[in-house]
Protein backbone atom coordinates (compact mmCIF):
# COMPACT_ATOMS: atom_id res chain seq x y z
CA UNK A 1 0.00 0.00 0.00
CA UNK A 2 1.45 3.41 -0.72
CA UNK A 3 2.00 5.84 1.97
CA UNK A 4 0.51 9.55 0.86
CA UNK A 5 2.63 12.09 2.58
CA UNK A 6 0.84 15.51 2.99
CA UNK A 7 2.79 18.71 1.76
CA UNK A 8 3.37 20.80 4.58
CA UNK A 9 4.63 23.92 2.08
CA UNK A 10 2.86 27.18 2.37
CA UNK A 11 2.04 25.75 5.86
CA UNK A 12 2.92 28.84 8.43
CA UNK A 13 4.73 27.71 11.49
CA UNK A 14 2.01 30.02 13.42
CA UNK A 15 -1.30 28.60 11.37
CA UNK A 16 -3.84 28.55 13.61
CA UNK A 17 -5.03 24.87 14.18
CA UNK A 18 -7.25 22.17 16.24
CA UNK A 19 -4.47 20.27 17.73
CA UNK A 20 -2.36 23.67 18.31
CA UNK A 21 -4.99 25.38 20.31
CA UNK A 22 -5.85 22.30 22.48
CA UNK A 23 -2.67 21.14 23.80
CA UNK A 24 -1.22 23.58 26.95
CA UNK A 25 2.66 24.26 26.05
CA UNK A 26 2.57 24.54 29.83
CA UNK A 27 0.94 22.32 32.13
CA UNK A 28 0.91 22.42 35.49
CA UNK A 29 1.11 26.06 35.39
CA UNK A 30 -1.01 26.73 38.16
CA UNK A 31 0.96 26.67 41.56
CA UNK A 32 -2.15 27.08 43.75
CA UNK A 33 -3.35 23.63 44.07
CA UNK A 34 -7.62 23.02 44.10
CA UNK A 35 -7.87 26.49 43.25
CA UNK A 36 -11.52 25.71 41.57
CA UNK A 37 -12.50 24.65 45.13
CA UNK A 38 -14.12 21.40 43.55
CA UNK A 39 -12.05 18.83 46.19
CA UNK A 40 -13.59 18.88 49.68
CA UNK A 41 -12.46 15.46 51.26
CA UNK A 42 -13.27 16.84 54.59
CA UNK A 43 -16.68 17.76 53.59
CA UNK A 44 -19.07 20.45 51.98
CA UNK A 45 -19.94 22.24 55.26
CA UNK A 46 -20.56 24.34 57.26
CA UNK A 47 -18.21 23.78 60.01
CA UNK A 48 -17.35 26.16 62.80
CA UNK A 49 -14.98 27.54 65.92
CA UNK A 50 -11.70 27.32 63.97
CA UNK A 51 -8.73 27.00 65.72
CA UNK A 52 -5.11 28.89 63.70
CA UNK A 53 -3.52 26.84 61.54
CA UNK A 54 -6.82 24.80 61.05
CA UNK A 55 -7.48 22.99 57.48
CA UNK A 56 -10.68 23.73 57.30
CA UNK A 57 -14.01 21.77 56.25
CA UNK A 58 -15.04 22.65 52.73
CA UNK A 59 -12.31 22.94 49.60
CA UNK A 60 -8.89 20.89 50.33
CA UNK A 61 -5.98 23.22 51.08
CA UNK A 62 -6.97 26.25 52.48
CA UNK A 63 -6.62 26.42 56.33
CA UNK A 64 -7.61 29.38 58.63
CA UNK A 65 -4.93 30.80 60.50
CA UNK A 66 -6.96 33.16 63.54
CA UNK A 67 -6.89 34.71 66.81
CA UNK A 68 -9.29 36.19 68.15
CA UNK A 69 -11.20 37.59 65.33
CA UNK A 70 -14.61 36.71 66.02
CA UNK A 71 -16.25 32.70 64.80
CA UNK A 72 -16.74 31.59 61.38
CA UNK A 73 -18.40 28.97 59.35
CA UNK A 74 -16.57 27.82 56.42
CA UNK A 75 -18.03 25.89 53.40
CA UNK A 76 -18.00 24.45 50.00
CA UNK A 77 -20.26 27.06 47.98
CA UNK A 78 -22.28 26.67 44.88
CA UNK A 79 -22.41 30.03 44.70
CA UNK A 80 -19.82 30.83 41.29
CA UNK A 81 -19.45 33.70 38.63
CA UNK A 82 -21.48 32.64 35.89
CA UNK A 83 -20.17 31.44 32.50
CA UNK A 84 -16.38 31.03 33.62
CA UNK A 85 -17.21 27.23 33.99
CA UNK A 86 -16.20 27.18 38.01
CA UNK A 87 -18.71 24.83 40.07
CA UNK A 88 -17.47 25.93 43.33
CA UNK A 89 -16.43 28.73 45.43
CA UNK A 90 -15.03 28.52 49.13
CA UNK A 91 -17.15 30.48 51.19
CA UNK A 92 -15.98 32.06 55.17
CA UNK A 93 -19.52 33.22 56.92
CA UNK A 94 -19.06 35.48 60.32
CA UNK A 95 -20.59 33.71 62.86
CA UNK A 96 -19.59 35.79 65.86
CA UNK A 97 -18.64 38.95 65.50
CA UNK A 98 -15.21 41.16 66.72
CA UNK A 99 -16.39 44.81 65.83
CA UNK A 100 -13.82 46.15 67.89
CA UNK A 101 -10.28 44.07 67.45
CA UNK A 102 -7.28 44.06 70.05
CA UNK A 103 -4.10 44.51 68.65
CA UNK A 104 -3.24 41.24 68.36
CA UNK A 105 -6.45 40.03 66.60
CA UNK A 106 -6.39 38.67 62.90
CA UNK A 107 -7.51 36.41 60.30
CA UNK A 108 -6.66 35.42 57.18
CA UNK A 109 -7.51 32.49 54.55
CA UNK A 110 -4.00 30.49 53.94
CA UNK A 111 -2.98 28.02 50.85
CA UNK A 112 0.38 26.37 52.13
CA UNK A 113 2.64 25.93 48.95
CA UNK A 114 5.34 23.35 49.25
CA UNK A 115 9.24 23.81 48.32
CA UNK A 116 8.93 21.49 45.77
CA UNK A 117 6.52 23.79 43.79
CA UNK A 118 8.29 26.67 43.89
CA UNK A 119 11.34 25.92 41.91
CA UNK A 120 10.25 27.79 38.73
CA UNK A 121 9.98 31.52 40.84
CA UNK A 122 13.96 31.41 40.95
CA UNK A 123 13.91 33.72 43.35
CA UNK A 124 17.71 34.07 45.34
CA UNK A 125 19.01 34.98 41.89
CA UNK A 126 19.14 37.78 39.34
CA UNK A 127 16.86 35.46 37.00
CA UNK A 128 13.97 35.77 40.21
CA UNK A 129 10.39 35.57 38.20
CA UNK A 130 7.78 38.16 38.37
CA UNK A 131 4.21 36.27 39.95
CA UNK A 132 1.13 37.18 38.98
CA UNK A 133 -1.90 35.66 41.32
CA UNK A 134 -5.64 35.66 39.95
CA UNK A 135 -9.26 34.85 41.55
CA UNK A 136 -12.23 36.16 41.60
CA UNK A 137 -14.28 37.21 44.92
CA UNK A 138 -17.33 38.37 46.32
CA UNK A 139 -18.29 39.98 50.04
CA UNK A 140 -21.34 41.65 51.11
CA UNK A 141 -18.40 44.29 52.27
CA UNK A 142 -16.84 46.12 49.78
CA UNK A 143 -13.18 47.76 50.46
CA UNK A 144 -9.68 47.50 50.59
CA UNK A 145 -8.17 43.95 51.24
CA UNK A 146 -5.02 42.33 51.49
CA UNK A 147 -3.14 39.90 49.95
CA UNK A 148 0.12 38.34 51.51
CA UNK A 149 2.76 36.44 49.71
CA UNK A 150 5.19 35.09 52.46
CA UNK A 151 8.69 33.25 52.02
CA UNK A 152 8.06 31.09 55.02
CA UNK A 153 12.19 30.27 54.83
CA UNK A 154 13.40 33.61 54.83
CA UNK A 155 11.13 36.18 56.49
CA UNK A 156 10.16 37.77 53.74
CA UNK A 157 7.14 39.18 52.78
CA UNK A 158 5.47 41.15 50.07
CA UNK A 159 1.72 42.57 50.42
CA UNK A 160 -0.93 44.59 47.99
CA UNK A 161 -3.93 45.39 48.09
CA UNK A 162 -7.38 45.07 45.61
CA UNK A 163 -10.84 46.35 46.29
CA UNK A 164 -14.04 44.97 46.66
CA UNK A 165 -16.14 47.48 44.57
CA UNK A 166 -19.46 46.14 44.39
CA UNK A 167 -21.42 44.64 47.23
CA UNK A 168 -22.19 40.77 46.59
CA UNK A 169 -20.64 40.62 43.19
CA UNK A 170 -18.11 38.71 41.56
CA UNK A 171 -14.85 40.19 40.52
CA UNK A 172 -11.74 38.93 38.94
CA UNK A 173 -8.65 40.17 40.71
CA UNK A 174 -5.54 40.04 38.93
CA UNK A 175 -2.01 41.15 41.07
CA UNK A 176 1.51 40.99 39.56
CA UNK A 177 4.81 41.42 41.84
CA UNK A 178 8.24 41.34 41.03
CA UNK A 179 10.12 38.20 42.18
CA UNK A 180 12.58 38.15 44.98
CA UNK A 181 16.05 38.30 43.94
CA UNK A 182 17.85 38.14 47.66
CA UNK A 183 16.47 35.03 48.73
CA UNK A 184 14.23 31.76 47.93
CA UNK A 185 12.34 29.20 49.42
CA UNK A 186 14.07 25.75 50.18
CA UNK A 187 13.64 23.17 47.42
CA UNK A 188 12.05 20.42 49.41
CA UNK A 189 9.10 18.76 51.12
CA UNK A 190 8.53 21.74 54.16
CA UNK A 191 6.33 24.74 54.11
CA UNK A 192 8.12 27.36 52.10
CA UNK A 193 5.75 29.84 50.91
CA UNK A 194 2.11 30.77 51.42
CA UNK A 195 -0.69 33.20 50.01
CA UNK A 196 -2.53 34.84 52.70
CA UNK A 197 -6.08 36.35 51.72
CA UNK A 198 -6.49 38.59 54.83
CA UNK A 199 -10.23 39.74 56.20
CA UNK A 200 -9.08 41.22 59.41
CA UNK A 201 -6.43 42.05 61.56
CA UNK A 202 -5.99 45.13 64.44
CA UNK A 203 -2.77 47.33 64.32
CA UNK A 204 -0.16 44.98 65.19
CA UNK A 205 -0.39 44.35 61.64
CA UNK A 206 -2.03 47.01 60.63
CA UNK A 207 0.11 50.21 61.86
CA UNK A 208 2.62 50.97 59.67
CA UNK A 209 2.67 51.19 55.66
CA UNK A 210 1.91 48.66 53.56
CA UNK A 211 5.05 46.64 52.60
CA UNK A 212 4.77 46.50 48.83
CA UNK A 213 8.27 44.98 48.09
CA UNK A 214 10.63 42.36 49.52
CA UNK A 215 11.38 42.66 52.51
CA UNK A 216 12.21 41.06 56.33
CA UNK A 217 8.47 40.26 58.00
CA UNK A 218 7.77 43.49 59.79
CA UNK A 219 4.01 43.00 61.42
CA UNK A 220 3.05 46.31 61.13
CA UNK A 221 3.60 46.49 58.01
CA UNK A 222 1.35 43.22 56.29
CA UNK A 223 -2.12 44.06 56.60
CA UNK A 224 -2.19 48.00 56.65
CA UNK A 225 -5.79 49.57 55.21
CA UNK A 226 -7.79 45.83 55.30
CA UNK A 227 -10.97 46.44 55.76
CA UNK A 228 -12.80 44.83 59.31
CA UNK A 229 -15.06 41.89 58.02
CA UNK A 230 -15.69 40.82 61.34
CA UNK A 231 -17.70 43.44 62.47
CA UNK A 232 -20.72 41.82 61.58
CA UNK A 233 -22.53 37.97 61.47
CA UNK A 234 -23.99 39.69 58.21
CA UNK A 235 -20.63 39.48 56.30
CA UNK A 236 -19.61 36.95 54.29
CA UNK A 237 -16.42 36.50 51.38
CA UNK A 238 -16.31 33.82 48.91
CA UNK A 239 -13.68 32.41 46.25
CA UNK A 240 -12.73 30.89 43.67
CA UNK A 241 -10.66 30.46 40.21
CA UNK A 242 -7.14 30.78 42.61
CA UNK A 243 -4.30 30.84 39.84
CA UNK A 244 -0.61 31.43 40.74
CA UNK A 245 1.75 31.33 38.12
CA UNK A 246 4.92 32.70 37.23
CA UNK A 247 5.27 35.86 34.38
CA UNK A 248 3.23 39.26 34.27
CA UNK A 249 0.19 38.68 33.15
CA UNK A 250 -2.53 36.34 34.21
CA UNK A 251 -3.67 33.66 31.75
CA UNK A 252 -6.99 31.85 31.43
CA UNK A 253 -7.70 29.15 34.56
CA UNK A 254 -6.27 26.04 34.12
CA UNK A 255 -8.94 23.31 35.16
CA UNK A 256 -7.49 19.86 35.60
CA UNK A 257 -9.22 16.26 35.08
CA UNK A 258 -10.93 15.87 38.78
CA UNK A 259 -8.86 12.53 39.31
CA UNK A 260 -5.42 14.77 38.83
CA UNK A 261 -6.87 17.32 41.03
CA UNK A 262 -7.97 14.81 43.58
CA UNK A 263 -4.40 13.29 43.88
CA UNK A 264 -2.76 16.69 44.22
CA UNK A 265 -4.74 17.04 47.25
CA UNK A 266 -4.13 13.77 48.15
CA UNK A 267 -0.82 14.15 48.63
CA UNK A 268 -1.62 16.33 51.70
CA UNK A 269 -4.86 14.31 53.00
CA UNK A 270 -6.59 11.48 52.03
CA UNK A 271 -10.21 10.62 53.44
CA UNK A 272 -10.71 6.78 53.55
CA UNK A 273 -14.56 7.52 54.08
CA UNK A 274 -16.88 4.58 54.89
CA UNK A 275 -19.31 2.51 53.15
CA UNK A 276 -21.17 -0.11 54.22
CA UNK A 277 -19.35 -3.08 53.79
CA UNK A 278 -16.37 -1.46 52.32
CA UNK A 279 -12.34 -2.82 53.03
CA UNK A 280 -10.14 -0.82 54.52
CA UNK A 281 -7.63 -3.44 54.57
CA UNK A 282 -6.43 -6.95 55.55
CA UNK A 283 -6.20 -7.89 58.91
CA UNK A 284 -4.86 -10.69 61.28
CA UNK A 285 -4.67 -11.34 64.75
CA UNK A 286 -2.20 -9.56 66.71
CA UNK A 287 -3.48 -10.36 70.50
CA UNK A 288 -6.56 -11.98 72.17
CA UNK A 289 -8.99 -9.24 71.53
CA UNK A 290 -7.24 -7.03 68.69
CA UNK A 291 -6.38 -6.95 65.20
CA UNK A 292 -4.15 -4.91 62.63
CA UNK A 293 -4.92 -4.00 59.53
CA UNK A 294 -3.01 -1.85 56.95
CA UNK A 295 -3.83 1.12 54.98
CA UNK A 296 -2.23 1.20 51.73
CA UNK A 297 -2.33 4.99 51.03
CA UNK A 298 -3.89 5.98 47.48
CA UNK A 299 -1.28 8.52 46.92
CA UNK A 300 2.34 8.62 48.59
CA UNK A 301 1.88 11.39 51.48
CA UNK A 302 4.50 14.33 51.38
CA UNK A 303 5.63 13.47 54.71
CA UNK A 304 4.61 10.18 56.81
CA UNK A 305 1.18 11.30 57.35
CA UNK A 306 -0.61 11.18 61.02
CA UNK A 307 -3.81 9.00 61.17
CA UNK A 308 -7.01 8.73 62.93
CA UNK A 309 -10.93 8.02 62.41
CA UNK A 310 -11.64 11.68 64.49
CA UNK A 311 -13.73 12.54 61.10
CA UNK A 312 -16.41 9.76 61.99
CA UNK A 313 -19.48 10.46 63.51
CA UNK A 314 -19.78 7.15 65.12
CA UNK A 315 -17.40 4.46 64.70
CA UNK A 316 -18.25 0.57 63.65
CA UNK A 317 -16.03 -1.58 62.49
CA UNK A 318 -16.25 -5.26 61.58
CA UNK A 319 -13.59 -7.70 61.10
CA UNK A 320 -14.43 -10.91 58.54
CA UNK A 321 -12.09 -13.83 59.42
CA UNK A 322 -11.37 -17.36 59.46
CA UNK A 323 -10.30 -19.45 62.49
CA UNK A 324 -7.52 -21.67 62.59
CA UNK A 325 -10.21 -24.55 61.92
CA UNK A 326 -11.13 -23.26 59.04
CA UNK A 327 -14.45 -21.47 60.34
CA UNK A 328 -15.62 -18.12 59.23
CA UNK A 329 -16.56 -15.64 62.02
CA UNK A 330 -17.65 -12.07 61.48
CA UNK A 331 -16.79 -9.65 64.86
CA UNK A 332 -17.87 -5.59 65.55
CA UNK A 333 -16.26 -3.73 67.48
CA UNK A 334 -17.26 0.59 68.09
CA UNK A 335 -13.97 1.17 69.82
CA UNK A 336 -11.46 3.77 69.42
CA UNK A 337 -8.66 2.30 67.22
CA UNK A 338 -4.83 3.55 67.30
CA UNK A 339 -3.07 4.02 64.38
CA UNK A 340 0.60 4.01 63.39
CA UNK A 341 3.10 4.29 60.39
CA UNK A 342 5.84 2.08 59.67
CA UNK A 343 8.21 5.78 58.70
CA UNK A 344 6.93 5.27 55.24
CA UNK A 345 4.84 8.22 52.95
CA UNK A 346 2.71 5.19 51.23
CA UNK A 347 1.32 3.12 54.01
CA UNK A 348 0.01 3.06 57.91
CA UNK A 349 -1.61 0.77 59.77
CA UNK A 350 -4.69 0.60 62.52
CA UNK A 351 -4.75 -1.79 65.74
CA UNK A 352 -8.18 -1.83 67.24
CA UNK A 353 -9.51 -3.90 70.14
CA UNK A 354 -13.25 -4.83 71.14
CA UNK A 355 -12.97 -8.31 68.96
CA UNK A 356 -13.09 -11.70 70.80
CA UNK A 357 -10.99 -14.92 70.42
CA UNK A 358 -8.77 -13.19 67.80
CA UNK A 359 -5.74 -14.09 69.04
CA UNK A 360 -2.63 -14.63 66.38
CA UNK A 361 -3.78 -17.19 63.65
CA UNK A 362 -6.80 -15.63 62.90
CA UNK A 363 -6.43 -13.26 59.64
CA UNK A 364 -9.12 -11.61 56.79
CA UNK A 365 -10.56 -8.39 55.98
CA UNK A 366 -11.32 -4.99 58.03
CA UNK A 367 -14.09 -3.57 56.53
CA UNK A 368 -16.86 -0.70 57.82
CA UNK A 369 -19.83 -1.51 59.55
CA UNK A 370 -21.80 1.91 58.71
CA UNK A 371 -21.52 4.69 56.01
CA UNK A 372 -20.27 7.62 58.59
CA UNK A 373 -17.13 5.98 59.94
CA UNK A 374 -14.15 7.63 58.03
CA UNK A 375 -10.26 7.56 58.18
CA UNK A 376 -8.08 10.44 57.55
CA UNK A 377 -4.13 10.09 56.93
CA UNK A 378 -2.96 13.99 57.23
CA UNK A 379 0.50 15.60 55.63
CA UNK A 380 -0.52 18.92 55.68
CA UNK A 381 1.74 21.73 55.61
Amino acid sequence: MAVTTIPTAGIADDAVTTAKTSYSTSPFRNIIINGDMSIAQRGAGPSGAFASGQYIQGPDRYKIDISNMGNWKSAQSTDVPSGQGFNYSLKLDCDAADASPSAGDFIYLNQPIEGFNTASFKFGSSSAESLTLSFWVKSNKTGTYIVRFYDIDNQRALSQSYTISSASTWEKKTITISGDTVSGPNYDNGYAFAINWCLGAGTTYTSGTLNTSWNSLTSADQFVGQVNLADSTDNEWYITGVQLEVGTSASDFEFLPYDVNLQRCQRYFEMLVGTNGGVIGYGYGSGSDTARTMWQFKVQKRAVPSMSDSYSTSRQYRINFTSPDGTAVNQNSSNTPGFGDISVNNSGYMNLSGFSSIGGGHNGFMIYNNTTTAMGADAEL
